[in-house]
């Protein structure tokens, strides 16, 4: 009788070598949803990864899977040197052992630091690049104001996940058009946390072209702060088939 939640990304199939980097990886890849999985065994300070797509990766969800250490998170309008935590609250911090160098279009640097690489650790990594009528990696600034701002994605969203990056002790949030089924979007769940669902009185509206920002609570707009975010298509014209 309990209610739960699933969001899901197809990869490519199993897993396949990828010689990319200074480290092989193995690569599940879907370069067309901008979407791969990566695993790999570190061996060397501050190495290179190959991602099996074929654009910059704009967003990662890594773990370091053989030691009990927090799970990191790159996103392209964060910037290097540093980053965000999935399983916290923090804003992003600076620390040249995270992500110091941008990814490319075959390749990503996950860093020199021991929850990153390190020597025998084996490391998971969900990558991500905007795919235009599918997908977006963006940001905002907030503006404090309840006529919040506008995202564009390009498209109607399905899921819309944000993080304020400038502000410690902010959770991130997870929309999507399940919960509920129409606007405003005011039923969120938090990645960080093990709280329930709740309804907020800072919601989201999911519109043709993306997503307009109806709140002013720190986690989605509060003025000057920057917000990073990465949303999904409701329906991916740009890959549908015609009827």
């Amino acid at each position: 009788t309990e209610n739960y939640a699933s969001w899901n990304w197809k990869a490519g199939g199993a897993a396949v070598s990828n010689g990319d980097g200074t480290i092989t990886s193995s690569v599940s890849a879907n370069p067309t949803a901008g979407f791969s999985i990566v695993s790999w065994t570190g061996d060397t300070n501050d190495p290179t990864i190959g991602h099996g797509l074929s654009s910059e990766i704009e967003m990662i969800i890594h773990k370091h899977r053989s030691g009990t250490v927090q799970w990191n998170v790159y996103h392209k309008d964060a910037g290097t040197g540093g980053y965000l935590r999935i399983d916290g609250s923090q804003a992003w911090a600076s620390n040249a052992g995270f992500f110091g160098t941008a990814p490319t279009a075959s390749v990503f640097s996950p860093g020199s630091h021991s929850y990153m690489d390190g020597s025998g650790n084996d490391n998971i990594a969900y990558c991500f690049h905007s795919v235009d009528g599918y997908s977006k990696v963006g940001s905002y600034t907030g503006n404090g104001n309840a006529d919040g701002p506008m995202i564009f994605a390009g498209f109607r969203p399905a899921f819309f996940m944000v993080k304020n990056a400038s502000t410690l002790g902010t959770d991130w949030r997870l929309y999507d058009d399940k919960r509920p089924a129409y606007n405003p979007v005011n039923l969120i769940l938090y990645p960080d946390a093990d709280y329930v669902e709740s309804s907020t009185s800072h919601p989201m509206d999911f519109v043709s072209n993306g997503i307009k920002n109806r709140g002013t609570f720190s986690e989605v707009n509060t003025s000057g702060d920057t917000y990073i975010y990465i949303a999904f298509a409701e329906s991916p014209f740009k890959y549908s088939n015609a009827r």
